[in-house]
């Protein structure tokens, strides 16, 4: 034991249970200094997006108040942690550094040479992973560039059992002087267009652990043929919980497995919610072994792609105005919940990349500002999933019907008529493809195409044959 504090730097790990640089450091018996560090230094492309900061306020306020009850304090500090840790060092003695690996490009290079610096101890740990990315590897040692190997091959390594959280948090034997979280501006105020929010969501420890105990009760049996569906809310909405590290995916799992245990049937839902935890540690090993996937194309073929520069096409596509409800329902649910069904997210990032020519990184920016959830590694892999020009990507030449799917994952139009409210009296025979209703029927519903809801903005049988023809010559080569 030493009397010289211990810093715990909590970054995407806000949670006290299962944290393993908390644990050890509450292992080593020292005084603790619980440090959050806002770095508005990252690149900027990828600097915390606005929705994402929203959540980060209310996070840290749940985790203050969580660490508050076993008598620590959570300094909050803004800058450079290459600044701000040795002076933090320097002011108080601390002997030791503990945090939890994250695995973004630049984070991994920060943290590389904090260890090289700073003159005392540093250990890091994995807080977010099933598994490291280096502990699932082919036989030859490469790295997996396809799903379903690459979770065959985790499913057979052992997982650790979650950690407890400490009973106590040891203060430290000086105060460490914090900044006032809302000094940091994270919450929007004029407009507040996060007030919306707050109804949908409960950031924080104690909201993770609700979500995942209701999803396990009420949602899992049925996982694998609801989990499609666009109405209500039939998936699990831990992604910005796991995201912001309140819950990790070793709590998840256990969770899932012991609920199993008591109940036999909920074994194929629950291997199919895994199953999208894996493909998230999937997307994380590709984003470690490939390090430019959030700005570069995977498949070095798509870089011939003619993307066209449509600024109006794009806008109608992020305000919800391209004239297909399935899509401008989804975009308008992301805009009001910080969040977006994982159906619909590909519905709409294929929209944007296949009926529109539209670049997907100008997608991947703007889920990046809009989602809850933002996450690089998940973010970036899913685009490029969609785009065709990732790993173990969907081809480019399978183009969502807009049309198609929402009778499929909104047969009677109860996620359409939610979002898009002008539309709500229209018969479900024609919710999906308005322009197709009879003109009395428009007329009895209330709608009048232009005025009440936009015209498509495009049509689907031609941008189908622009987006192939698009495919055919990069694919030649010409």
């Amino acid at each position: 034991m030493s009397d010289a504090p211990a810093i715990v730097w909590f970054r995407q790990d806000l949670r006290l249970a299962d944290n393993p640089a908390l644990a050890a450091a509450v292992a080593t018996k020292r005084p603790l200094i619980l440090l959050y560090i806002l770095d508005d230094e990252t690149p900027e492309r990828w600097r915390i997006g606005g929705a994402s900061r929203w959540w980060l306020h209310k996070g840290l306020e749940a985790l203050g108040r969580d660490i508050a009850k076993k008598g620590g304090v959570l300094a909050l500090r803004r800058g450079v942690p290459a600044e701000i840790l040795p002076e933090l060092i320097a002011a108080s003695g601390a002997g030791a550094v503990y945090w939890n690996r994250c695995y973004e490009p630049y984070a991994i290079a920060r943290d590389k040479a904090l260890k090289e610096s700073l003159a005392i101890e540093v250990k890091s740990f994995n807080g977010a992973l099933m598994h490291e990315p280096w502990e699932v590897k082919t036989k030859t040692g490469e790295p997996y560039k396809v799903f379903t190997p690459y979770w065959r091959a985790a499913l057979q390594l052992e997982t650790r059992a979650p950690l407890p959280a400490p009973r106590k948090l040891p203060a430290p034997p000086t105060t460490i002087s914090s900044d006032a979280l809302g000094d940091w501006g994270l919450l929007p105020t004029k407009p507040n267009w996060a007030k919306t929010f707050e109804p949908e969501w409960t950031p924080g420890e104690a909201g993770a652990a609700k979500a995942l105990a209701d999803f396990i009760e009420h949602k899992v049996q049925a996982y694998p043929e609801s989990r499609d569906m666009l109405a209500g809310h039939p998936t699990s909405r831990l992604s910005p919980h796991l995201h912001f590290g309140e819950i990790s995916p070793i709590q998840v799992r256990a969770a899932v497995d012991g609920a199993v245990a008591h109940q036999p049937n909920l074994q194929r839902g629950v291997d199919k919610f895994l199953s999208e935890l894996g493909w998230r540690e999937f997307s994380t090993n590709l984003l470690f072994n490939w390090p430019t996937l959030p700005d570069a194309n995977w498949r070095e073929q798509f870089n011939a792609f003619p993307w066209r520069d449509d600024e109006a096409a794009l806008e109608a596509w992020r305000r919800g105005r391209t004239g297909y409800p399935v899509v401008d329902a989804a975009m308008r649910e992301l805009w009001v919940t910080g969040t977006m069904h994982n159906r619909a997210r590909m519905i709409t990032a294929s929209f944007l990349i296949k009926h529109l020519l539209i670049d997907w990184r100008r997608g991947e920016e703007w889920f990046w500002d809009t989602l809850l959830d933002a996450d690089l590694a998940n973010n970036a892999a899913s685009w490029q999933w969609v785009a065709g020009s990732g790993a173990d990507a969907a081809p480019y030449f399978r183009i969502f019907n807009p049309v198609t799917q929402g009778e499929r994952y909104d047969a009677d139009g109860s996620y359409v008529r939610r979002w898009l409210p002008a539309l709500a009296k229209l018969q479900d025979e024609w919710i999906h493809r308005p322009w197709d209703a009879p003109p009395e029927v428009l007329r009895a519903a209330g709608v009048e195409l232009g005025r009440d809801y936009p015209r498509p903005i495009v049509d689907h049988a031609a941008a189908r044959a622009r987006a192939l023809a698009a495919l055919a010559e990069i694919s030649s080569g010409g």
